[in-house]
């Protein structure tokens, strides 16, 4: 199988620009390869860990973090190994907390994650093993931790990953010493910055530019009128955002509900106005795309009136949502935002829908960071 820096030189023969950066993020990431597969880890479970175990690559938005990381993910050693965004991994663990949680003494002996070090009344290192037990390596991307839950949990959960022999790999728009700045009880997170630093390789990715704003000011934003064009643009724009990586339907669970993308790939996601606006989807699924993506492709806008007014006040949400935590938009629609909606009860509150469409396309909004959400509920304590 191909090598990290093997595959990110091919990048390079089919095109995409060369950086100083990339490169040497790709170079550390084969130097974390080379070690696995040399088996450099630890030689038992529980000890401290003799090399770093795993690297933590920050920099801007758009420098290529999730790319590489992706690279060495498909060129990963033979041991279990999952990419996964933080957020749904993180929501993952607060699931398995809380099941645990309600599980009686004679069920936590049976589980087939269970640490048997660990006390049953202490959640924490049972879930460490269930993560380990699915990924011996474990890539997360883009970590950002604005939720008190997580950030009271991400210590001792991977102080007993780390424990158990895991490597973990992170890509973050933050320093480890810059995440969860100003939160609330933040000493008691401070722990988990000294662990990131104490048993990872810190490496920053200074791109020489933001090519996802490249990107997008090469391809666009938003394409009208609805025709063939439109359509070809949106699939030019998708392929530069996905930036080489393949692109597979993705299903996120929303109070048992699902939520479906067409098409997904590391941070971008795709799907049409049909998918999203007139399937019955309320305000927490938005708010699960907006966690999860910090770039949403919308196909086929239509006009909008009185005789799609559903629809339309679900786009209104839509557009709120992904405004509020600074998603970028890019979108094919049947005219330009403030025609969109000219007559009927919505026609006043949509005026700022368009206003925000507007915004969406500007140089300064594309530059603002992709924010996330507290969750309300799912808390570990």
């Amino acid at each position: 199988m191909a090598r990290t820096l093997s595959q990110y030189e091919e990048l390079l023969s089919e095109g995409l620009r060369p950086d100083p950066a990339q490169r040497a993020a790709a170079e550390a990431l084969d130097a974390l390869e080379t070690r696995l597969r040399d088996g450099k880890r630890r030689s038992l479970p529980w000890q401290p860990p003799r090399e770093a175990s795993g690297l933590y690559l920050y920099g801007g938005v758009g420098a290529g973090k999730t790319l590489l990381m992706d690279l060495f993910a498909r060129s990963a050693p033979d041991l279990p190994t999952r990419r996964v965004h933080y957020h749904v991994f993180m929501e993952e663990m607060h699931g398995f907390i809380a099941n645990w949680r309600d599980m009686g003494e004679a069920e936590r002996r049976k589980h087939p994650n269970r640490g048997r070090r660990a006390s049953l009344d202490d959640p924490i290192p049972h879930a460490a093993k269930a993560a380990f037990q699915e990924a011996e390596l474990l890539c997360l991307d883009e970590m950002q931790v604005t939720d008190i839950a997580d950030a009271m949990l991400l210590g001792r959960l991977f102080e007993n990953y780390f424990a158990r022999g895991g490597t973990l790999v992170v890509t973050s728009n933050r320093h480890p010493t810059d995440l969860y700045k100003d939160g609330i009880n933040r000493e008691l997170f401070l722990p988990f910055i000294d662990l990131i630093q104490e048993v990872m390789t810190v490496h920053e990715v200074k791109a020489a530019e933001d090519y996802r704003l490249a990107g997008f000011q090469k391809h666009g934003l938003y394409f009208t009128p609805l025709d063939e064009d439109a359509d070809r643009a949106m699939d030019a724009a998708f392929e530069a955002q996905a930036m080489g990586e393949d692109a597979h339907p993705e299903t996120l669970f929303v109070s048992g509900r699902k939520v479906v993308l067409s098409q997904a790939t590391g941070d971008v996601a795709r799907a049409s106005f049909a998918d999203l606006c007139e399937n019955p989807l309320g305000a927490s699924d938005y708010l699960a795309i907006t966690r999860r993506f910090a770039t949403v492709f919308l196909d086929r806008i239509p006009l909008l009136s009185p005789e799609n007014a559903d629809a339309a006040s679900r786009f209104r949400t839509l557009i709120d949502a992904l405004y509020d935590h600074r998603c970028k938009l890019v979108c094919s629609a049947a005219a330009e935002p403030d025609k969109l909606y000219t007559s009927g009860k919505l026609a006043f509150e949509f005026e700022r829908t368009a206003s925000r469409l507007f915004e969406m396309r500007t140089e300064a909004y594309l530059r603002e960071e992709h924010r996330c959400e507290e969750r309300q509920n799912g808390k570990a304590r």
